[in-house]
């Protein structure tokens, strides 16, 4: 029973539900970038390259080591997809850092600037030898400021 109840306190802790919220996130988000790419990036690609998309703008070419490969099959380097990969992550990073990292860094600040911190309260023995000092005092017939309020 012991380990359900901690693996339960695992799981809803709020790191481990803003993770799965982040990755649920980012599998919606990497839909928005491929149509970002598909539809924005690769027709700019192909007017200016004459290749639909980079997945097979650049590919350089192996010789095969085996005698019987076929001319049609092509083994190379599949330098077009790499970069396609690289674009994608820029893609990502840009908005992930713009979008989301920038402002939320922003907010945190300005959440800094507006509080104040709050004076310590005196400890609990300071507070106890206060009184009994304010005590002695009116006994003797002096006269102290008022005691401090205890919460």
């Amino acid at each position: 029973m012991k380990l359900i109840e901690g693996f339960k306190d695992f799981v809803l802790r709020g790191n481990v539900i803003d993770l799965a919220v982040a990755v649920v996130i980012g599998a919606a988000f990497t839909g928005v970038v491929t149509s970002l790419v598909q539809g924005l990036i690769d027709p700019i690609i192909a007017a200016v390259g004459g290749s639909a998309n980079l997945d097979g703008a650049w590919v350089v070419p192996l010789r095969t080591l085996h005698e019987g490969t076929p001319q049609e099959e092509v083994v190379g380097i599949q330098v077009g997809t790499v970069m396609s990969a690289v674009v994608n992550f820029v893609i990502v990073a840009a908005v992930v850092y713009f979008g989301i990292l920038t402002p939320v860094n922003r907010l945190l600040a300005l959440r800094k600037k507006g509080e104040v911190a709050a004076p310590a309260a005196p400890a609990e023995d300071v507070l106890l030898l206060t009184e009994i000092r304010d005590l002695l005092a009116r006994q003797a017939g002096g006269t102290t400021p008022p005691p401090a309020a205890r919460d």
